[in-house]
Order: C-alpha cells, then sequence, then structure tokens
C-alpha cells in the first residue's frame, strides 16, 4: 500500500521543521505588534535587534541544506498528488520558499533589517518637519539594497520583477502597467468631471467625536459583520494594521482621531477585512505556507471589499447607522441617513493617500507604484523624488503638497520595507474586490437586501468557501480565474465607481 505523504516520516519531518521557522517569524511579529501598540518608545532600538534575530534564525533554517534535502526527497509525494491536495501544496509552496530564500544571504537579511530600524526612526523623526534631506541617505541606501536584493533573481524580465512577486506572486512589472494604465485612463476624467458638479457636503463628518465612543462602536460594527474576538483583538495604533500570529490569535488595530469620525470606522472595516481572511484559513493549515493569505493584492481586495464595497453602502448604513446615531445623538441625531451616506462618499482631491475616496485613492497608489519602478530602473533619483512625486499629483489629482510631510514623507513603507514591490497591492486589490463581488452578487442578488436586515452571513460564507479557507494555496491570478471564470481586468472596477458616483453625483453618459 502506499504511504500517504501525511504519513510518511519524511513528510512528518518538513512539517516540524516548518512549524520551527514559523514559530519563530509569530515571536517576532508579536514584538513588531507590540512596537507598534505598547512598547515604550525607548525600546525602539533594541526591538529592532530583537527583530533582525529572528529573522535571521528563520532565515537560518529556511536555507538549512538538510530541509532541502527534505524537499528533494518528496518530490515523488508531491507528483503522485493532486495539485490542489493539500500536502502537495504545502511541499510545493515550501520548495518555492526555500528557492527564493536560498537567492538571498542571511548577512543580506541581516543587514537589510537593521537599516530598516535606522530608517524608520529617521523617518519618524523627519516627518513632523518635512525634512526629506534628514531621510535621503537612509532612502538612497534603502535603494541601493532594494536592487541588491533583484540582483539575487537575475532571471527577471525588470529589476522590479522579483520585488513585485515577493508580495503578489505572479505578477510582474508589464502585467501591473497594463492594468494601471488602463484604470488610469478611466479615473482621471471621472476625477475631473465629479469636480464640475456640486460637491456633497461632509461637514458633519468633523465635528468633536468622542474617541472611546468611537471605539465602541467599532467593537460592535466588526463584531457584527463576523470579526471573532475569541481569536482576535482590537488595539489602537498610529497606523492601523493586522497580524496574524496563528489561527488562534489574528489582531487587527485602529486609529481614532476625535474629529474624523470616519477614520476609525473604516480603518477598522478595512483591518476587520484582512483577518476575516486570515480567520477563515483552514486550521489544519497552520505552521505551514498555506497559512496567511496568497497575495498583497488579494489581501487589500478582502481589506477593500468590507470597507469600501460593504462599508460605504447605503445597505450597510440602513443597518448600523441607528447604533451610531444612538452613541452620538447630538452630533448626528438630527441627520437623515442619507446625509450621512452622501457625506462618507464624498469625492475629493487630497494629497493623503490613507485617507482617499474611493475614486481618486487608486491615483495615489498607482503614481507611488510608477515612481518605485522609475527608481529602481535608474529613471529616477532619490534626490529628484519630492519634485517628481508633486508633478505627478499636479498631473492625476490637480493639487500639489506644500510640504513633504503630505507629500512624500506620507507613507511609511520605503522606510520599512524595500522600494518596489511596496504598492501594486492597494490597486490590484480594489480590482480583484469588484470582480469578486460582481460575481457573489450575480449568484446571490440578495446581498445588499441581507446586509439592509444585519445578515452578513451570505457574503462572508462565500467568501470563506471561494477565498479564505484556501489560504495561499492558489496564487491570486488562479484564485480570480477559479471563482470568476475570467481573469483579473478593470472593468468591474470601472462600472462599479461609474454606477455608485455617477448616481451620488448625477453624473449621466459615461
Amino acid at each position: 500500500m502506499q504511504i500517504r505523504p501525511h504519513d510518511d516520516p519524511q513528510y512528518q519531518e518538513l512539517r516540524s521543521r516548518l512549524r520551527e521557522i514559523r514559530d519563530l517569524q509569530a515571536a517576532a511579529s508579536v514584538l513588531k505588534w507590540d512596537r507598534a501598540t505598547y512598547m515604550p518608545p525607548g525600546g525602539v532600538i533594541a526591538r529592532g535587534q530583537q527583530i533582525a534575530t529572528l529573522r535571521k534564525l528563520a532565515h537560518d533554517q529556511l536555507t538549512d541544506p538538510a530541509l532541502g534535502e527534505l524537499l528533494e526527497n518528496l518530490r515523488d509525494f508531491e507528483r503522485s498528488l493532486p495539485y490542489e491536495s493539500d500536502d502537495a501544496s504545502i511541499v510545493r509552496l515550501a520548495r518555492r520558499d526555500v528557492h527564493r530564500a536560498l537567492r538571498i544571504p542571511s548577512s543580506f537579511v541581516a543587514t537589510l533589517s537593521s537599516h530598516q530600524t535606522d530608517a524608520y526612526v529617521a523617518w519618524t523623526k523627519a516627518k513632523p518637519d518635512g525634512n526629506f534631506e534628514a531621510v535621503r541617505p537612509f532612502l538612497e541606501k534603502t535603494l541601493e539594497l532594494s536592487r541588491e536584493w533583484a540582483s539575487f533573481f537575475p532571471e527577471s524580465d525588470r529589476i522590479a520583477d522579483a520585488l513585485i512577486a515577493e508580495e503578489d506572486e505572479g505578477m510582474t512589472t508589464q502585467t501591473v502597467q497594463g492594468l494601471f494604465e488602463t484604470l488610469r485612463s478611466q479615473l482621471v476624467p471621472l476625477v475631473e468631471a465629479i469636480a464640475e458638479r456640486p460637491q456633497l457636503d461632509d461637514r458633519i463628518l468633523s465635528q468633536h467625536f468622542d474617541e472611546t465612543t468611537q471605539l465602541n462602536f467599532c467593537y460592535k460594527a466588526v463584531d457584527r459583520v463576523g470579526y471573532d474576538f475569541h481569536r482576535g483583538r482590537l488595539d489602537r495604533s498610529p497606523h492601523p494594521f493586522t497580524t496574524r500570529l496563528s489561527h488562534g490569535d489574528v489582531r487587527i488595530t485602529t486609529r481614532v482621531r476625535p474629529h474624523q469620525l470616519t477614520e476609525s470606522i473604516f480603518s477598522s472595516l478595512h483591518e476587520m477585512g484582512h483577518a476575516l481572511y486570515e480567520q477563515g484559513i483552514e486550521a489544519a493549515f497552520d505552521g505551514t505556507p498555506l497559512a496567511r493569505g496568497t497575495s498583497a493584492g488579494m489581501h487589500e481586495g478582502q481589506a477593500r471589499l468590507w470597507e469600501n464595497f460593504i462599508g460605504r453602502s447605503r445597505a450597510f448604513w440602513e443597518c448600523f447607522y441607528p447604533w451610531l446615531q444612538g452613541m452620538f445623538l447630538r452630533q448626528l441625531g438630527q441627520v437623515p441617513v442619507n446625509e450621512f451616506y452622501r457625506a462618507i462618499n464624498k469625492v475629493e482631491r487630497t494629497l493623503v493617500r490613507t485617507s482617499a475616496d474611493e475614486v481618486t485613492y487608486n491615483l495615489h497608489a498607482i503614481l507611488r507604484f510608477d515612481l518605485e519602478v522609475a527608481m529602481l530602473e535608474g529613471r529616477l533619483a532619490v534626490k529628484d523624488l519630492p519634485e517628481a512625486w508633486n508633478e505627478r499629483y499636479r498631473q492625476d489629482l490637480g493639487i500639489v503638497p506644500q510640504q513633504h510631510t503630505e507629500g512624500v514623507l506620507q507613507d511609511v513603507h520605503w522606510f520599512v520595507e524595500t522600494i518596489g514591490g511596496q504598492f501594486q497591492g492597494y490597486t490590484l486589490g480594489n480590482l480583484m474586490a469588484a470582480q469578486l463581488y460582481e460575481s457573489a452578487l450575480k449568484l446571490h442578488p440578495e446581498i445588499p437586501v441581507d446586509i439592509e436586515r444585519g445578515n452578513f452571513e451570505t457574503l462572508h460564507r462565500w467568501l470563506q468557501r471561494n477565498i479564505y479557507r484556501h489560504g495561499r494555496k492558489f496564487t491570486a491570478n488562479e484564485l480570480v480565474l477559479r471563482v470568476t471564470g475570467k481573469p483579473l481586468h478593470v472593468d468591474p472596477f470601472v462600472r462599479y465607481l461609474n454606477q455608485k458616483y455617477g448616481d451620488l453625483y448625477d453624473i449621466h453618459g459615461r
């Protein structure tokens, strides 16, 4: 009788080794979560060293020759199983991760991690004053290290390809640029058309809203939608994020500001979307390469689906607005739901990506992607980045930052990660969310009515069945094709924007 992979001693050894690696990665994630939430400022340097040590240990174990030999010995087992089987997928993805890790020397991993800590500290000091020159040397070093990282993958057609694939497996510079150019050609005229119409009034959102009460509403909302607090928690942090430590521990954070009501609500819904994905992955995948979302784009797609397609819908607020009114009677007691719905969907040309509306958001992400590709390819020097940044904002949004705090220094990504592969996932996620949601509505047209009644199970179960449970088993491209029957394209997202904002702004004929 043929021994099944999960009964084979070598397969069991593989699983044991992979779990130890994942344990080290999870320990580093705990330290990063603490750094962003409760750690005293004085611990930042030591914490960076601790995280670097754990990352190096994990990298050393991943590149251990014994692990590579083990994977070679399991090739026959992998080939004897269907592509979709859990066991074959674990071996396949472990081999992919090992192959990638072997290209990158552990000494480089340590150097990069140490530099990222230094760059982050410099950024936190320079951002409030908009002092780009203070961080420019760090950014130039990051670019140098990013190019070195890409050089470990010489088979790539373009230098950014390997960095993009690190976050969005299966995507290339050419593929992403093709999608983004098509989308940008649709977005710029739409933004201009909306700018010519009478603008929506969102002043009701800028009153004083007690921060503790805002948090209480966020707790209620994400719990009602389906976030499992038995396996998670909601905390505050300067920059909202989600971290998975295990199947039973998926944490989210949000940002709360007293005069920006929607910041906490939509940050919470966004991170909840990430967390629902992670909480929905098969429990049996814990400690394996399958136990996380398949790509930055697909992850962002789940977050954006719940934040925008659901959270900014009229149906959602027919359910939740009475709760919000009850918590803020003085501010919202006399404001009808339709006025609130219009306020939260106001389109405005602004400088900050994280607070941008659905229509303009992707212009922020696309220009960042274009700039990092230009830097990697040597067409843009770091010293010229602020000027290029400002000029692109003028072209796409008709506004120019007056200081670097709201310009080139606003995002943390290039100061804690590499340059390259950092921003394409946001817009890819919006495209994926639209295409997936359109498919869900074709099968379940009752979803909006369910949501209006406070029932999120139909959509949640559909996503669980089609996306969440698979974890990383399939690439994002494979999932989109399997679920929708078509490769990723921009049309569903453009249809969604034109219909929703055409109605809101009375734009016809598009």
